[in-house]
């Protein structure tokens, strides 16, 4: 479970406290004078890593309920802390809570300001805080835990009186929608029981009747007074509360309370200091008095805690991440040692079926040769189909062509001269990837043709083979010799 440590302040100690879990251990109280504050500074150097929180419970102490325009942003945290400015000038500790809006055409906001106003009181205490640069969270004040105890309770009223009794005081607080308006403190000069219920009954009178005098109240109005008093008290307290018509006294038992708060250590003597401490670790107020510069150490703290639980959360990825890589890795292992079997099954079966087989005048290497040296010739065989194609498609270009003789020859193969022409020249070698066609004819244009026109349908024969740019045309003998010097024939 998460430990915390809780600092309770008043203005003759300092008491530090230990929570887990509902259970408050204490583990120091340090006077308010030099020894103490050097034994506060020892205590804070024995736990360096942990986060503490301040509860103050002090009389230097004030609320105001102020009514500012309607802004947001910087404009309302400046016009905010001009109020706090001028309200509880040089304060040290303020805060603010707002407290709604008003049901007006302007919907003004009411906010309480709230300060802690003794300097010399938090001064020391602050210094050694900051000097060993402690992870405080948050200062909080004692009455700003009344709503959560009431909340906690199930008290609805819309104004109360809350009575507590802690410290040799008394705290009176009044509330108003759920929120602390007004509290004050009042040091008690003896705790015997009859002391004490007399000082509930003359508290609550007079902050009735403070409250009356300020218009908060109006006159006459009943209002309910709840007094937080110990069991062995209780008798008399009400014997000394009498209720009236506009006062009336209800007492909250301090054992029940603490136990509806979730205290597991029920508090040991008649004040409700464990009460508030255990309120302030499970359910603190969303109004504190701590500045930026007493928070930076927390603000640390949860800045590195926070790199840790990202770092925490890679880890724990990368673990997940290897663990489900070495499960696929054993499972692909595992299906390849299945097919490894299967494949061997399968040889062993072929082998027994090629026992069956009758034998072969050769061996099966010999075989094997044969049977590709088939399937390379296969795929070097070619056809005169292409070419003869092409032929075709010029002789129907010029149908007055008639051919003789189709001599078709494959890659790699050497022509040579005709024989039985010694006057036709050589073909050249033709390479081993191509093929060539030796095409011999006769033009047919009858007796009155001239040598003209022959040789234009034997041009125009020509271009047409060429339209293929694949084919390469080689003249080897014209219809008429025509070179210069020689006879036409």
């Amino acid at each position: 479970m998460k430990t915390r440590r809780l600092l309770y302040l008043t203005a003759q100690q300092m008491v530090a406290t230990r929570w887990q879990a509902g259970h408050l251990d204490q583990e120091g109280i340090f006077a308010a004078n030099e020894s103490g504050h050097q034994q506060f500074a020892a205590y804070l150097a024995q736990h360096p890593n942990d986060v503490f929180v301040l509860l103050a419970n002090v009389s230097e102490e004030g609320f105001q309920v102020e009514t500012i325009p309607f802004l947001q942003g910087a404009d309302r945290q400046t016009v905010i802390k001009r109020r706090l400015g001028q309200v509880f000038f040089n304060a040290p500790l303020t805060a603010f809570l707002s407290l709604g809006r008003e049901k007006t055409s302007r919907k003004d906001e009411r906010v309480l300001l709230a300060a802690l106003t003794s300097q010399e009181l938090f001064a020391p205490w602050l210094k050694i805080i900051a000097t060993g640069a402690v992870a405080l969270s948050g200062i909080y004040s004692l009455p700003l835990l009344a709503p959560s105890l009431i909340t906690r309770l199930k008290i609805t009223e819309r104004q109360s009186l809350l009575l507590t009794l802690q410290d040799q005081s008394i705290r009176q607080s009044y509330l108003e929608e759920g929120h602390v308006h007004f509290s004050r403190l009042t040091p008690l000069h003896s705790l015997n029981n009859d002391s004490i219920a007399q000082a509930f009954a003359t508290e609550a009178v007079r902050l009735q009747q403070y409250l009356t005098s300020q218009r908060i109240l109006a006159r006459n109005q009943a209002i309910t007074a709840r007094i937080l008093a110990h069991p062995e008290a209780t008798p008399a307290i009400r014997s000394h509360c009498i209720n009236t018509d506009t006062l009336q006294f209800v007492t909250l038992d301090l054992g029940e309370c603490a136990k509806k708060t979730g205290l597991k250590t029920l508090p040991r003597d008649i004040g409700g200091e464990a009460l508030f401490l255990n309120l302030m670790a499970v359910a603190p107020p969303s109004i504190q008095f701590a500045d930026d510069d007493l928070r930076h150490s927390h603000d640390l703290t949860r800045i590195r805690n926070a790199l840790y639980g990202l770092g925490a959360t890679a880890l724990l990825g990368g673990l997940v991440a290897t663990a489900t890589l070495l499960y696929e890795g054993y499972a692909v292992n595992q299906e390849a040692e299945q097919l490894r079997q299967e494949a061997a099954l399968a040889t062993r079966r072929y082998e027994e079926i090629v026992k069956t087989f009758p034998p072969i005048p050769t061996s099966n290497e010999t075989l094997r040769r044969v049977i590709d040296r088939y399937v390379e010739l296969e795929k070097r065989s070619t056809s005169p189909n292409g070419l003869y194609g092409e032929i075709s498609r010029a002789l129907q270009a010029t149908p007055t062509i008639e051919l003789d003789e189709i001599d078709w020859l494959t890659g790699g193969t050497d022509p040579g001269t005709k024989p039985g022409n010694a006057a036709q020249p050589a073909t050249a070698a033709i390479p081993a990837d191509s093929e060539a066609a030796i095409v011999r004819g006769a033009i047919r244009l009858g007796n009155n043709a001239n040598p003209r026109q022959m040789l234009a349908v034997f041009d125009q024969f020509i271009a047409a083979l060429k339209t293929n740019p694949n084919l390469q045309i080689a003249v080897q003998k014209r219809p008429f010799d025509i070179e210069p010097g020689k006879t036409l024939k």
